[in-house]
């Protein structure tokens, strides 16, 4: 979709700070910068939300959400990770592109939201 910020992004057309890429997600960091780490976890095709999207790429995107939840908690040991998906203006959904919020929580360094955001991401980026 051509206005959408989030395929924008993808396409390298609009900057970001990535964490994570495989061939049908991308995940970078919020640059609200609300809270330490706040992640978003994209496909790269555009759907609306997960009620419209593929069954195959939303399992793909799901998967990608847990590796990451995954790397912040066994690998850099936060105490554990919100995971957040709103479907609709209702719902709170802000970006009419799926997406899911992985919010880490318990830091032992107790890191600012204030961090700047390539510092972020070069302590949150999965390899």
């Amino acid at each position: 979709m051509e206005d959408c910020i989030f395929c924008k992004i993808v396409k390298g057309e609009s900057p970001s700070y990535k964490i994570y890429e495989d061939e049908y997600t991308y995940a970078f960091l919020d640059i609200a910068k609300k809270q330490y780490g706040h992640t978003l976890v994209i496909p790269k095709e555009h759907f609306v939300n997960s009620i419209d999207c593929t069954e195959e790429l939303l399992q793909k995107v799901i998967l990608a959400v847990q590796k990451i939840a995954r790397h912040y908690v066994n690998d850099l040991k936060f105490s554990g990770v919100l995971i957040m998906n709103a479907n609709g203006k209702e719902a709170g959904q802000v970006v009419d592109h799926l997406h899911y919020h992985i919010i880490p929580h318990g830091d032992s360094e107790n890191r600012s939201s204030d961090e700047d955001l390539s510092l972020q991401q070069q302590r949150l980026k999965l390899n």
